[in-house]
């Protein structure tokens, strides 16, 4: 048998957060959701239910809230307030959710209800952890003005084009670009006010920031560290360790003269060898931000383009925008909210002390699962979110343990996380997004094409911790060959036609045979032991969280089990050793899918007539039907009717 991973004997599952200004498009929930859930689901069966925690909710504060509240009564006479537009669209994406069998524990909304306050806590509490052990400064930085309007902008009232070197994004925002790229305000390249469609001024405002450029030593040593666990993708240590780069600055090749010219003026500094540019630019490298950012002023007023690198900028905490998360009064300093990215990176902690206390339970049991090397956090989110999941919020979890920050930490105190992101889900092969040129479908919308047991599977192949991958629905897509069969339906059929023909059959079979009993026998050699390869198979993918392969092992093994069953179903002489083997292959099966189509597992173990827990549960996951009833001799069987089905199309797909 092969050497089998060991899994945390407690652990929290967290989606990544949707923004509380849309409902959920079909990335939200094939790209992230349904991959968090499988896991989630996966380890309730492998180390028990009661300790596995799966949360989200809606990210109800920022500028892209405040901004869709704005555009929403300016264009469509909304007269609510914001939390009221906020909270629609948290129920929205709730019953979104629940629809696609989304099975989290709780849905919370860092604005809304109970876990508005908690999360209100968890804000001043963290941030003033992060001041007392040291990690804070204060920073008179420039903010985007709008002298028209007499306002400050907030990150998404100002466009332009992100200046980090080689950005592909669609839209630079004040100190963010629309793919995660980080950089100070005055970087921003052309920027315009989304309120008057002029270029803002740059005035100056005072905020704290978390001290990020000093963490680049130890996050080095965390990317070192991660890039050598198996269950860590190799995308978060690689794209980790490009925002760990110096400041560096790309200069136009036509502009080395004007460069000659200032260079005594930089700080010391590198630069590539003049007589042997590569490209278009050469570049020139700083020991520090700081000395980088005054190159920058100097380059700027002489007219210089340029582009800067990846590298890491001082992280802003707070801000000025109304619509957010109070900030505590630190020196003096008051009025200012939390920066939306940050806060949210706690959040799953706010959310997990709600749930525990809408259970009733002590307001430390959050620690059992956050501050325990034997627990583990596994946060599923996309590629673009890696900077701020790994390169903020790991040396901002270290910070809540004492000023020197480590890789490791005893139990007690605040654990580092696992990151799990998947790639780009496509739509029709172009990036959809809901501030894009590419509208996405909406989530809900495909309900109306599939069934979830369609849609789930589906999504789960597609290999996203790969690569991007695009989803091709043959109904939106105008370009589909009539011919050819729907992509989306390939890994749903696995479900609705062979394995529910597989089920029926067996069924009918001892119905027909046996009167509804489950005949006993022993297991063939061979078909226990394609049993346990693939669950020893299956769960080395899971521990990976490569739950493609974890599809490729279920569409094997489910149409082994067929073609085993096609074989020897028509021989009434030997028709109690095939049941035997067929139903050992059906539990195998059901046990195994369970996290990719909960609704017909659970209803075959109904129809099996199994106690549910046992059935799913892991600590069972060697054994027969037999060792899990009273009665393995004459163990009655539910009574199957005539064309029942255990998996569903969607009636659209019906003729």
């Amino acid at each position: 048998m092969m050497e089998r991973p060991v899994f945390p004997k407690r652990a929290v599952v967290t989606g990544g957060m949707p923004y509380g200004n849309k409902t959920l498009h079909f990335g939200h929930v094939g790209g992230m959701f349904v991959h968090a859930d499988c896991y989630a689901r996966f380890l309730r069966d492998r180390i028990g239910k009661d300790n596995v925690v799966f949360v989200s909710g809606t990210d109800c504060y920022g500028s892209p809230i405040a901004e869709g509240y704005r555009k929403k009564c300016e264009n469509e006479g909304f007269e609510g307030t914001i939390e009221d537009y906020v909270n629609i669209n948290h129920e929205n994406q709730e019953k979104t959710l629940n629809d696609y069998e989304i099975s989290l524990d709780i849905f919370g909304a860092s604005g809304l209800l109970d876990s508005k306050d908690i999360h209100q806590a968890e804000s001043n509490e963290f941030i003033e952890t992060l001041y007392r052990n040291g990690w804070l400064e204060k920073l008179v930085t420039k903010q985007f003005y709008d002298t028209e309007y007499d306002c400050f902008l907030n990150g998404r009232q100002v466009i332009g084009k992100c200046p980090i070197a080689g950005c592909q994004s669609e839209k630079g925002y004040a100190d963010e670009c629309d793919l995660g790229h980080q950089y100070m305000p005055e970087e921003l390249i052309d920027p315009k006010s989304t309120l008057s469609g002029k270029t803002p001024e740059m005035r100056e405002v005072t905020n704290w920031y978390f001290k990020l450029t000093e963490c680049g030593d130890i996050l080095n040593e965390y990317v070192d560290k991660i890039a050598k666990k198996r269950n860590v993708r190799k995308i978060v240590s690689e794209t980790m360790r490009e925002s760990l780069a110096k400041p560096i600055i790309y200069i136009r090749k036509e502009y080395v003269d004007t460069y000659l010219k200032v260079k005594e003026s930089l700080a010391d500094h590198k630069c590539s060898d003049l007589e042997k540019i590569k490209g278009g630019s050469f570049e020139i490298e700083f020991a520090s931000l700081k000395d980088r950012e005054a190159a920058c002023e100097i380059l700027t007023k002489e007219n210089v383009r340029y582009r800067t690198g990846k590298t890491l900028v001082p992280l802003r905490l707070t801000g000025n925008i109304e619509w957010g998360v109070k900030a505590p009064s630190l020196e003096g300093e008051e009025g200012l909210t939390v920066w939306v990215w940050p806060e949210s990176l706690w959040a799953p902690i706010s959310f997990t002390k709600t749930y525990f206390k809408r259970k009733g339970e002590s307001a430390e049991r959050w620690k059992d699962f956050w501050c325990d090397p034997e627990a583990e956090v596994f946060q599923f989110i996309g590629q673009d979110n890696i900077y701020f999941y790994g390169v903020a919020q790991m040396p901002m979890f270290m910070a809540q343990n004492g000023h020197e920050l480590k890789t490791e930490y005893p139990k007690g105190d605040l654990q580092l996380t696992t990151l799990v992101p998947n790639h780009h889900i496509l739509f029709l092969d172009k990036k959809a997004s809901s501030s894009g040129a590419i509208k996405p479908p909406m989530a809900e919308d495909l309900l109306s094409m599939y069934t979830p047991e369609q849609l789930r599977p589906h999504f789960l192949s597609l290999a996203l911790s790969n690569k991007s991958v695009s989803f091709m629905p043959k109904p939106l897509n105008p370009e589909a060959n009539e011919n050819e069969p729907d992509p989306v339906l390939t890994q749903g059929n696995l479900y609705t036609n062979v394995l529910n023909r597989l089920i029926r059959g067996a069924f009918y079979s001892a119905q027909k045979y046996f009167d509804g009993k489950l005949p006993y026998g022993e297991v063939s050699k061979e078909v226990v032991e394609a049993s346990t390869n693939a669950i020893l198979k299956y769960e080395m993918f899971m521990y990976r969280t490569e739950l493609h392969q974890v599809m490729n092992v279920l569409d094997s093994y489910i149409r082994q089990a067929s073609k085993y069953w096609a074989k020897n179903s028509n021989n009434p002489d030997n028709m109690k050793q095939t049941l035997v083997d067929i139903f050992h292959m059906i539990r195998v099966a059901t046990v195994l899918s369970h996290p990719v189509v909960p609704s017909g597992t659970e209803k075959t173990c109904d129809y099996l007539n199994v106690d549910k827990d046992k059935f799913f549960s892991w600590d069972h996951i060697f054994a027969t039907i037999y060792d899990l009833v009273d009665n393995k001799e004459n163990h009655q069987l539910k009574e199957l009717k005539e064309k029942e089905d255990f998996y569903f199309k969607h009636p659209s797909q019906f003729k």
